[in-house]
């Protein structure tokens, strides 16, 4: 049995996006893997690509910061969630930032503009390396720290009053 006969076909149009991608000159490597582990085992940026509601993207978070080494940058496309939010849920919270805007689309060289939030306690060391991850793909890069109030950190705040 082929590959190809058992991936689904939106795991086969990512792939060939990525392929793409890859024969741009770019810095670095891009790999495609099966497993959340084999992916990110060496990963310096681990992006999830799950759906946007906070279940998910606190699974995914959780899953690559156990399995990642300590050197993993953790971003996720989220249109609706806050980063605060999400890198509170994990052990490197300095290292997660969420990404807002055409993450993937549009062509190389300079391209639409994206949002890099970044929750107060980001390590400036790794928001500048996601800025230039980003730039690499051809992005117009906007850092701003996250404008969302965190519904997970609000509970602690009201307790606390």
């Amino acid at each position: 049995m082929v590959l190809e006969d058992v991936m689904p076909a939106n795991l086969r149009r990512a792939e060939a996006d990525f392929a793409e991608m890859d024969l741009r000159e770019s810095q670095g490597r891009l790999d495609l893997a099966l497993t959340v582990e084999d992916a990110v085992r060496e990963a310096d940026i681990a992006v999830d690509f799950v759906p946007d509601e906070l279940e998910s993207k606190l699974e995914i978070f959780s899953m690559i910061d156990r399995m990642a080494p300590p050197k993993t940058i953790l971003c996720t496309p989220s249109d609706a969630l806050s980063i605060t939010d999400l890198a509170s849920c994990v052990y490197r919270p300095e290292r997660c930032f969420a990404v807002r805007g055409d993450l993937m689309g549009g062509d190389a060289g300079v391209g639409p503009m994206v949002r890099l939030l970044y929750p107060i306690s980001a390590d400036s060391r790794a928001l500048t390396a996601m800025g230039g991850f980003l730039r690499s793909l051809g992005r117009n890069v906007q850092n701003e720290p996250d404008p969302d109030v965190p519904v997970l950190m609000k509970n602690q705040i009201s307790t606390a009053l």
